[in-house]
Formats: C-alpha cells, structure tokens, sequence
C-alpha cells in the first residue's frame, strides 16, 4: 500500500506540470484595497504564470479550469504566531502534527510562523518544501528562551548559538528572562542575524524590548501593564506607546481572541464551538478544564472585559499611528483551532474598529513585509508563489466570505473544497468520541 506521503507526493508532482487557471474570476490582488472584475488568473510550476481581463488573457491548452464567476481570488491567509505539536511528545504523533497542517490549509492558512519550535517542526518544514507533505509553507522558531532554559547569560547566548546551528528560523523570547539574560541573547542574536520575537520578560519592560530591536511583540504583550492598566491608561500615554512601537519598527501579533478567551471565556459556550469535532478529545477535555479554573482563580469577568477593551483601543491606536501589524491566533491551544481560529481573531480586530482592509492585509501583503519577501508572496501578481484562497464572496463587504472557502492553492497545489470536505469528515470521524 502507497503511505499517504508518496500518494501526496504523486498528487503534487501531477499538479505540478498541468498549468491550472481560474477563470472569469474576481480578484483581490492586496496590493491596495482594489478588486479586478472578471479575470483570468493562470498558474504553472507553483507560481502565478500570469492574470488579465478574461477576454484577453487566454487558457493554456491542457488546463485544469476553475469556473471563477461569482467568486473571488485573493493570497492565502498567515497564522504569524501558531504551535506546531511535536510528533515526539507524549499524546503526539505524526499523523497528529499532519492533521493540524491540513486544519490550517483547509480555511485557507497557507503560510503558518511556528512559535513553539522543536526539532521534529525543522523535518515538517522540509518535507512541506519537499512536496512530501501538504502544509502551510513553515518558518520556525526554536524552543523557547525563558527563565527556566536561560538562567545565566552563558545560558543565552549557548542557546542563541544552537538554535542558529540548527537552522531554526528566529528565536522565540518567552517570559522570566533577566535583563542581563535577554541583553545577552540579543547581542547573540545581532551576531549571528538571527530575528527574535515574542513576549515581553516583565523584568525587562517594554520599552527596553522596543529599543533592542526585538522583530515581533506578540500577544500585545506588556502594553497593558506599561499604561498601568485599564484605570490608568489614556490617549496620550497610549499616543507614547504607539510612537515608540512605530519608531522601533517592531511588529504587533494581536493574538486578540485568544486573550480574550481568557479574560471573559466561558468554558461551557466555548466547548459547543463546531471546530472542535477536529481535534482530539483529550484536548477538548484539556481546555475546559484549563478555562474553567482559569474563572474560578479569576471570577470578575468584568474586570477582566476592561482589560479586553484596553487591549482594543491599544490596537486601534496602534493600526491609525502606523505600527506594523501582521495576523496571528496563537493556535492550537484554548479552544483555538488551527484555521478555524482565524475567524474569530477577525471578528476581534473589526470589534476593534480596524477596516476589512486592514485586517486583510496584515494577513498576506504584509507579512509577506515582515518577510521581506515582497517579491515572492502577499500579492496576486505574475511571478509571485501561487497561495490562494477562492471565496464565495467578496471578504471586503463581508469577512464571514473567507469562511468555508471554494478551494485553497498551496505553492499551486490545488484543493477544491470537496476534497477538503472529505478530508475535514476523515478527521471529524477519527476524533469522534464514542
């Protein structure tokens, strides 16, 4: 019997060499908030071969043609702070890491920066680029520096030192770290040209993170506690924040839902979510009981809704003074499913008073920033890595569009949305509880 690998492997060196195009379909390029009416977008090699008005742009003989009319082609999604399982661990396995690849294609995240890294997330990103398995393209961050890994300086920077040795692709700071540790893993990492991101050690501050050039402040973390808290945060002290987070050209994970979640979620609404029929039902059980003593040690609801609000009202600020803001849920953990989880962090942001635009943008063109590579990815364009989503309708008018998409295209890998129905049901009907 064929591994599923090889079967695979088969499907994308097939795809490979039949051009495919999508035809009479509207598109939203994300260069600029724009849609072109009626195209044809053709796709050869994983890559965008070329796209024009449908009357003049015409279909390589031998095309999988894709019927376009009605819907709309933008980038595929970025999940810019998700957690890869370790096949290695205890409860894990391969074909549980596998899964949670295919969660993330299957609402259209076709690009995943892993923040939980380990090694075996260095093999899946290999095979991803190998066409041995079907997953977001992966940048991975390597096990996290924090107080319990970095006691000493000379811890720092040894770990600097072999992550970058191992080929992860940025650190990932965690909580607990010393000043005297951070500043010694980042002049690690300035040496070696290794980006590092994350969360904000309470003993080092926010500013001094900012200042030190860290890439990515995720979660929001730290903002809330440097205004002091709901009751003592106001516009200009939020104004102070935003310009130095703009002057540092750091950029901003929101992670809103999530914390959100954990401020106010309950665990009893929270469980009846339908995306939870695709994970494992030790994880269920895992998040209910982690919410629910989260609410016992932490009752006042409404305290923790200010705190909530606050953390909008940073974001608004954030995204009308310019700071750079890229998309991320901080999934799979807490009830946030891979994928599935992205419809929730969006509703978060447009709470937040950010426009469908903006919100679009930090997942696809501007990651593709926060990459440099502009000229590889982000967009619709001749030339650019062929990672789409194809909607229903159109996510400018409506985000509730980039759910249950028509089909997903990784590196020009094509999935109809019967395919990846089927392949949700197969997952649905493995973690079905008896």
């Amino acid at each position: 019997m064929l591994t599923t690998a090889l079967l695979v492997a088969g499907l994308l060196a097939a795809q490979d060499t039949q051009p495919i195009a999508f035809v009479n379909v509207n598109v939203l390029p994300m260069d600029r908030e724009r849609v072109l009416e009626n195209y044809t977008v053709v796709v050869r090699r994983g890559r965008i071969e070329s796209l024009g008005p449908a009357a003049r742009t015409p279909v390589p003989g031998g095309a999988l043609r894709i019927d376009g009319r009605g819907r709309y082609l933008m980038p595929g999604f970025a999940e810019m702070h998700g957690h890869l399982p370790n096949p290695d661990a205890p409860n894990s396995s391969f074909e549980l890491a596998e899964t949670v690849l295919l969660l993330y294609v299957a609402s259209g995240v076709t690009a995943v920066r892993g923040m939980q890294g380990h090694p075996p997330a260095l093999e899946l990103r290999r095979r991803i680029a190998r066409g041995e398995l079907l997953g977001p393209r992966l940048w991975v961050a390597g096990p996290p520096l924090s107080g319990n890994s970095a006691r000493t300086p000379e811890d720092g920077q040894r770990l600097v030192e072999e992550q970058k040795a191992a080929g992860y692709d940025l650190l990932k700071i965690q909580e607990g770290l010393e000043p005297q540790v951070y500043q010694a893993v980042v002049a690690a990492a300035r040496r070696l040209g290794l980006p590092f991101g994350g969360h904000v050690p309470n003993a080092v501050g926010l500013r001094e993170v900012l200042a030190s050039g860290q890439i990515s402040v995720d979660h929001l973390d730290n903002y809330v506690e440097t205004l002091g808290g709901p009751d003592s945060a106001d516009d200009r002290r939020i104004a102070e924040l935003v310009a130095a987070t703009r002057a540092a050209g750091a950029w901003i994970v929101p992670t809103l839902a999530l914390w959100e979640t954990f401020l106010t979620g309950d665990p009893d609404t929270l469980a009846r979510r339908p995306e939870l029929a695709y994970v494992p039902p030790q994880w269920r059980a895992n998040w209910t009981q982690q919410l629910a003593g989260m609410r016992r040690n932490n009752p006042d609801v409404a305290a923790g809704a200010r705190v909530a609000a606050l953390r909008r009202r940073v974001l608004k600020a954030l995204a009308d003074g310019g700071a750079r803001i890229v998309f991320g849920t901080d999934s799979p953990q807490l009830f946030s499913v891979p994928g599935f989880s992205i419809h929730h962090e969006i509703r978060a942001m447009r709470e937040a008073g950010l426009t469908p635009f903006q919100i679009l943008e930090s997942g696809t063109r501007r990651v593709a920033e926060y990459f440099g590579a502009t000229d590889d990815f982000g967009v619709v364009a001749p030339g650019m890595r062929a990672d789409l989503v194809l909607l229903n309708g159109n996510p400018l008018e409506d985000l509730s569009r980039l759910q249950g998409p028509a089909g997903v295209m990784v590196a020009g890998r094509w999935l109809p949305d019967s395919e990846i129905r089927l392949r949700l049901e197969r997952i649905a009907a493995r973690f079905r509880e008896p």
